[in-house]
């Protein structure tokens, strides 16, 4: 029974190799497919020589490059209350056009008669300066006359002083005249005395000299005292010299004083009359304030605020503004390994969101719908995200082939772009990109990168 099974399974062996002859492939379709296998591997080979651009891919959005062109928040520079849109979403606006009116909310601007009211304070201290300065004026001719009376009483005192001191003079050389004649009615008086004694004079002789030394004492005591008045009238005068000049210190300190205190006053006028003429100005301006207008031409994208009567503070922002003619740029972000191989002359091509494009990366001649621009800013220090921002501005005039950027481009719409380089074989390109090498440096950057 094991024999017959195993003829069995020999025979269904036997069938089965000659149903799969006709799958099997020829000699002559085997040394077909070696050949289409070689040439395959000949064109690979050929193709890993092809020449390869390198690029630096970059994800990013459509903005402006001067800050001025970019969307700007306007604000208005005071509180208040709104009363009157001028605009709505969409619109365009001139420089200047009205975009909201707003009303008064502090109280100290209420009143409509602020300014007229301003101006008579104003007034009223304009006045007292005048005043001031009329009191300045008087004083200063006051210390004029007092200095002028001062050398008249100056010159008449000292004139007396002179006199005094000549009469002291006088009177000392008399009183030393008489006193001379004194002594010698003294000499005389004993020479008599001893000729007395002598016989030579008589009694009568001796009694009329004493009476001439009487005579001559009392004009010594005379003399003295005239002298000793003289003196206490020099010292007098002296005196009333120091008076006069004490008086016209004083009087003096007295003007000085009062001219100090116009002078203050005056100071004092022209400081609220400053701060008036500043409240003036300030109020003023702030009524020019309450219209907030368009600082420059565009379109109004969206208003921020919503209704009449609403309260707004002060520096709040109430609408976005995008300006009309902007100078449109892309930025977009690289590795931070990849840019020190970009400076400011690096080619870009770009390819817009909403406009259809086939981009190669390896072969940006043969792309199709994108657009070219070079790098114009690249900033120092990196973004939060850890990559570089590169600005990129249009390429004037647009290369041969090319077309402009589209009219139609908003800023905030995302963009691909990628930063041409150099040339590589394609085989290097592999090789780098397996190896998470950056690109291949073909020389230094000629410019600092900005």
């Amino acid at each position: 029974m094991k024999h017959i099974n195993t003829l069995t399974d020999g025979k269904y062996y036997d069938s089965l190799a000659i149903r799969s002859a006709p799958e099997l492939l020829s000699a002559r379709k085997a040394r077909r497919l070696g050949r289409i296998c070689l040439l395959a591997l000949i064109l690979f080979i050929l193709a890993l020589f092809l020449p390869w651009r390198q690029t630096i891919p970059g994800r990013g959005m459509v903005t402006a490059l001067r800050p001025e062109d970019r969307s700007q928040t306007i604000q208005n520079q005071i509180g208040g209350r709104i009363e009157y849109w001028a605009v709505m979403d969409g619109q365009e606006v001139k420089q200047g056009d009205t975009i909201l009116v707003i009303s008064e909310t502090s109280q100290s601007y209420f009143n409509p008669e602020l300014p007229e009211r301003l101006g008579e304070q104003l007034n009223s201290f304009e006045g007292t300066e005048v005043a001031a300065e009329q009191q300045m004026s008087a004083v200063r001719t006051q210390l004029s006359a007092l200095s002028s009376g001062l050398q008249l009483q100056l010159s008449a005192a000292e004139n007396k002083v002179k006199q005094r001191e000549n009469l002291v003079r006088m009177d000392s050389a008399d009183l030393q005249a008489v006193r001379t004649y004194y002594a010698t009615s003294q000499a005389r008086l004993v020479r008599y005395e001893e000729g007395y004694k002598n016989g030579l004079f008589s009694l009568t002789d001796i009694e009329t000299r004493r009476l001439k030394l009487q005579e001559d004492l009392a004009k010594v005591v005379s003399a003295e005292n005239k002298l000793a008045n003289s003196r206490q009238d020099y010292i007098n005068s002296l005196i009333e010299l120091d008076n006069i000049r004490v008086n016209f210190r004083e009087s003096e300190a007295k003007a000085q004083s009062s001219l100090s205190s116009a002078f203050s006053s005056k100071v004092k006028a022209q400081g609220d009359i400053a701060k008036l003429r500043n409240e003036i100005s300030n109020v003023s301006i702030r009524r020019g304030l309450y219209v907030v207008r368009a600082p420059q031409s565009g379109f109004v994208v969206k208003t921020l605020k919503a209704g009449v009567g609403e309260n707004i503070k002060e520096g709040e922002s109430i609408a976005t503004l995008q300006p009309k003619e902007p100078l449109v740029a892309v930025e977009i972000y690289v590795d931070a390994m990849d840019v020190p191989l970009i400076d400011d002359t690096s080619d870009v091509r770009l390819q817009f969101e909403g406009w259809p494009s086939v981009q190669f990366s390896g072969w940006p001649a043969v792309a199709v719908g994108t657009f070219a621009g070079k790098v114009a800013v690249i900033d120092r220090v990196s973004s939060p995200n850890g990559k570089y921002r590169l600005l990129v501005r249009q390429t004037i005039p647009a290369p041969t082939g090319d077309e402009a950027w589209p009219d139609r481009l908003r800023q905030g719409s995302g963009v691909f772009g990628r930063v041409i380089l150099r040339s590589v074989p394609l085989w290097y390109e592999i090789w780098r990109q397996l190896n998470g090498f950056p690109p291949s440096l073909e020389k230094e950057p000629a410019k600092e990168f900005k």
